[in-house]
């Protein structure tokens, strides 16, 4: 018997990608899920495109935020409105596989996962870019030097771990919270099979400088690490960033 998948979706004028993340759900083999969607205030088309999968399909729920709290405080409004047994992130301009699920979940009751990830590939309007292949395993220490669960492919157990949330901070919240479940289970696994596909080209993307400057306040905010351990994971996260961003 399928156990019921959550899968978090937040949206902010998203008109022009989002029917495909949606499609990419409905083409999922796996089939007990549902779609919780939260918009964050946009002001395009993108909530009458989610209205119209809403109408056809009863596993799809739309959210709406009545003002705009960052895409952490839209997944946190539909991680409270979850039903699964699982959790699981797409956002609202990336893909699935349409086998992702069904590998990802028998993997995770096979082995009693409490969080896992995989691989996943770039891609843009041009065309398919580079694969981004994480090690198979982190723990707590390794992810704070380097984020390598890319948030489209994460899925977590709340039957082990409970409901978790992101913190309510505008970058960065995924990474905060794996960094707080690895406070309570050793070890995340990866799968070695590309599941996704994560756009390059989205509204999203930001300038270098920012995505640092971030990346340090979160160390020191977030995460409360003193100045020489900030600058110790800072220096290997952002050598790390540049060669990945080469791929």
């Amino acid at each position: 018997m399928q156990p019921l998948v959550s899968i978090i979706m937040p949206s902010y004028n998203a008109e022009k990608t989002i029917a495909q993340s949606i499609e990419s759900v409905l083409q999922q083999s796996y089939t007990k899920w549902e779609l919780l969607i939260t918009d964050d205030k946009s002001s395009d088309n993108t909530i009458n495109i989610i209205n119209e999968y809403v109408a056809k399909d009863t596993r799809i729920q739309l959210f709406k935020n009545e003002k705009n709290l960052g895409a952490g405080g839209s997944r946190n409004r539909s991680i409270k409105e979850s039903n699964g047994k699982y959790i699981a992130f797409l956002d609202s301009d990336d893909l699935w596989l349409d086998n992702k699920l069904s590998i990802q979940i028998d993997y995770m009751q096979t082995n009693n996962t409490a969080l896992s990830y995989t691989w996943y590939q770039k891609f843009s309007d041009d065309g398919d870019g580079g694969f981004v292949n994480p090690k198979l395993t982190v723990t707590y220490q390794q992810l704070l030097c380097s984020n390598i669960i890319g948030c489209l492919t994460a899925v977590y157990d709340v039957d082990i771990l409970g409901k978790r949330y992101m913190p309510l901070i505008r970058k960065r919240q995924d990474m905060g919270l794996w960094l707080d479940i690895l406070k309570d289970v050793e070890t995340a696994y990866g799968i070695p099979e590309v599941l996704a596909k994560y756009r390059v080209d989205s509204g999203m993307t930001q300038n270098k400088f920012n995505i640092l400057k971030w990346q340090w306040n979160f160390y020191r905010e977030v995460v409360g690490l003193n100045i020489l351990q900030t600058i110790r994971c800072f220096v290997v996260y952002a050598y790390k960033g540049f060669v990945k961003n080469r791929i």
